[in-house]
C-alpha cells in the first residue's frame, strides 16, 4: 500500500480524525462553497460535495438547509482560507489551514500558539513543500472491484486506491479533483464523501518525551475556532 493509505490509518486512530469541530468545519465550508458558486447545488459542484459530506458526517438534513440559506445572506460574512506554516519543537514541519473571516486574529493567535510551546512561526512557502496536496474520494464498495477500477480512473489522476471497512478510497494530486467528480457522477457512482489533504513526504520518530511536546503544540492550534485542519511531520502509529 501507498503512502495515502498508511497517512489514512494512522490518523484514523488520532483525535482529529473525528474532532468535535466538524460540524463547524462543514458550515464554514458551506458559507465558502454558497459564495463561490450561489446556493444550488446542482450547479455547483463545490456545494454539491460539501453536502456529501455533511451526510456523511450525520449533519442534520436541517443544519445543512439553514447553513445554504445563511450562507446566500450578503450580510453573511465570507471565510478566506489561510494558510500558516512553522515548526514545532524537534524539527518537526506542520501546515495549518484555517478558514477565517479576521486575518489578524488568526495570525496573531497561530504565532501565540507557536511562541507559547517552543515552535517557530514560519514564513510563507517554508515548510509547504514538504507535503503532497491530494484529493479524495469514498465511494461504497459494493459491485466494486478495485484493481478495475483503479485501472479505469488512472486516466482521472487516481494514483491510489483502496477498500476499508467504510468503502473505497481513492487518492489523486490536488488538481484532479473535479475531473474525477464528473467521471464519477457521470458513472452515476455514489460519492459518499469526499476531501483535499497534505500527506507528509518524509516523517520523523520522536521519543514519547519529545512528542508530547509537539503534541502540546498540536492540541493548541487544533483548539482555535479558525482552524480547519493540521499536518505535520512526525511519525503516528497506527497501532
Amino acid at each position: 500500500m501507498g503512502r495515502a493509505f498508511e497517512f489514512r490509518k494512522a490518523r484514523k486512530m488520532k483525535r482529529w480524525s473525528a474532532m468535535a469541530k466538524t460540524f463547524t468545519r462543514i458550515g464554514k465550508d458551506i458559507v465558502m462553497a454558497v459564495k463561490e458558486g450561489g446556493p444550488n447545488p446542482e450547479t455547483n459542484s463545490r456545494l454539491r460535495a460539501v453536502i456529501q459530506n455533511a451526510k456523511a458526517a450525520n449533519m442534520p438534513k436541517d443544519n445543512v438547509e439553514r447553513a445554504i440559506k445563511k450562507a446566500s445572506d450578503k450580510d453573511t460574512a465570507n471565510f478566506k482560507e489561510v494558510l500558516f506554516e512553522g515548526y514545532a519543537p524537534h524539527g518537526i514541519a506542520i501546515l495549518i489551514e484555517t478558514a477565517t473571516d479576521n486575518n489578524n486574529r488568526t495570525v496573531a493567535n497561530i504565532r501565540s500558539y507557536f511562541n507559547k510551546c517552543n515552535g517557530t512561526f514560519g514564513t510563507q512557502g517554508s515548510v509547504e513543500f514538504m507535503f503532497d496536496h491530494t484529493c479524495n474520494f469514498r465511494i461504497p464498495a459494493e459491485g466494486q472491484d478495485v484493481e478495475e477500477l483503479e485501472l479505469e480512473m488512472i486516466d482521472f489522476g487516481v494514483e491510489e486506491i483502496f477498500a476499508d471497512e467504510d468503502g473505497i478510497l481513492m487518492y489523486a494530486p490536488f488538481e484532479s479533483f473535479g475531473a474525477i467528480q464528473k467521471e464519477l457522477e457521470s458513472r452515476g457512482l455514489e460519492i459518499l464523501s469526499s476531501g483535499f489533504e497534505r500527506i507528509p513526504q518524509v516523517t520523523k520518530e520522536l521519543t514519547p518525551d519529545q512528542v508530547a511536546d509537539v503534541e502540546k503544540l498540536l492540541e493548541k492550534i487544533e483548539e482555535d475556532d479558525d482552524v480547519m485542519n493540521v499536518y505535520h511531520t512526525m511519525q503516528e502509529s497506527a497501532e
